[in-house]
């Protein structure tokens, strides 16, 4: 079409988000132009292999060369979706400083970096947009920037690993968490490799992003408590369900007392709570203004065409911020400096399951230990655990304490002489 406003875009990966992102930019081109009234073209796509067969081939050319794509005077648009800090952080701060706006669906570098990136955008007067680092095709990063602009955020409670949140569902129906994690490789939710997912760091570096934005903060993965789910046992889910409660790997940021609280552990959650029905893969994000109260996101958080829809959509936003000169989701402050709390004086609820010695007295040296450490109980069931009645199973429910109290009283249970074995401890909402 004559007269048609025309920007070329490089792509920085080929794997499963960037095969749908490059056949939605040739394959849907037309639907691209008629939303934003510009011609999107791919220019050129950096590769590990150009002989690799693929789902899709995309007629642009392919490359070995990352400096092929950043420095093509044709390319307007950086598409970043290689995934991990190294070398990505590198080609990301190399295309801002070319003077290229930014796209990127990179969790880990926004989230050990985001905030230092985001000022170099805005001193080289380019965009960068981050939608797909967080929640896949949830909108979070846009409603944390435009929806909820004008509230204080209090706090963000999330289920946002699908990979995490479906061998939880599966170890509810009673499965092994290697059963479970099995299926999930099955279906394609787990890699051969789930360590980041299973041991929480990947619901570490959103919470960072989404912590970072939110409370106006720099923050890093490092300063985020973490536990994963790789200990849970059967057992506790159904404990869990008898009392009232479902256990997600729940990541949590909190202001309160002039800091924040960061988290990501295993976590207890009342069935009346908004996130203890999430459902298989599914993520969910309830955050809390003080404006408009509590908002669920809810809905596919990850996968090749989830994630690719949030990258080709920060595509089409940024167009539009592009045709009227303006940076629109450069944000201008990370100026709060909110210290984060320490972990040790985080207060919650606590669930207790031991094997202790099935005799009289036992009760009494648990209830002694919990009373030493000034720790009120909720509720207590004992049940016997072998056909001799030898051992019992007691499952322990507390008000809240400080982690560090609760700490204290888990070692002495370990130490105790009638205590077999402290077999769960996990923090209930």
């Amino acid at each position: 079409m004559a007269g048609t406003l025309r920007y070329g875009v490089g792509l920085l990966g080929l794997g499963t988000v960037g095969s749908q992102v490059a056949e939605r930019l040739e394959r849907g081109s037309e639907l691209v132009q008629r939303r934003t009234g510009v011609e999107l073209t791919l220019k050129r796509v950096l590769v590990r292999d150009t002989a690799k067969a693929r789902r899709f081939n995309p007629s642009a050319p392919l490359t070995l060369s990352a400096a092929e794509v950043i420095e093509d005077p044709e390319v307007d648009i950086v598409v970043e979706v290689i995934g991990g800090e190294a070398p990505a952080h590198d080609y990301l701060r190399r295309a801002i400083m070319a003077g290229k706006h930014v796209v990127t669906a990179n969790k880990e570098v926004m989230a050990k970096h985001g905030p230092d990136l985001q000022e170099l955008a805005l001193a080289q007067g380019v965009d960068i947009y981050f939608e797909a680092a967080v929640g896949g095709g949830i909108p979070l990063i846009s409603t944390f920037k435009i929806d909820l602009l004008a509230n204080e955020i209090n706090r963000i409670e999330a289920i946002i690993n699908g990979t995490t949140n479906y061998i939880l569902d599966g170890m509810s129906q009673g499965k092994t968490y290697d059963q479970a994690l099995d299926e999930a490789r099955g279906l394609g939710y787990a890699e051969a490799d789930p360590s980041s997912d299973v041991d929480g760091h990947d619901s570490v570096f959103k919470l960072c992003i989404m912590a970072s934005i939110a409370f106006s903060s720099r923050f890093h993965p490092e300063q985020v408590y973490r536990e994963g789910i790789t200990r849970l046992d059967p057992r506790d889910f159904g404990y869990a369900r008898d009392m009232g409660y479902a256990i997600k790997l729940v990541a949590e940021g909190r202001k309160h007392d002039g800091a924040i609280e960061l988290k990501v552990h295993p976590t207890l959650i009342p069935h009346a709570h908004l996130l203890s029905q999430v459902a298989g893969s599914n993520n969910a994000v309830v955050i809390d203004g003080d404006l408009v109260g509590s908002v669920l996101l809810y809905g596919q958080g990850a996968g090749g065409r989830p994630t690719a829809s949030a990258v080709v959509g920060d595509l089409i936003d940024l167009v539009h911020s592009m045709r009227k000169g303006v940076n629109n989701r450069i944000p201008m402050w990370f100026d709060r400096n909110y210290p984060v709390h320490p972990f040790a004086e985080v207060v919650s609820r606590a669930y207790f399951r031991m094997e202790v010695e099935d005799r009289p007295g036992v009760l009494a040296d648990i209830t002694t230990v919990f009373g030493k450490h000034q720790i009120s109980i909720d509720s207590i069931v004992q049940k016997s655990v072998d056909a001799t009645n030898t051992t019992a199973e007691l499952v322990v429910l507390t008000h809240p304490a400080a982690e560090k109290v609760l700490q204290g009283a888990r070692r002495d249970f370990e130490a105790l002489y009638c205590v077999r074995q402290v077999n769960a401890f996990l923090r209930v909402q």
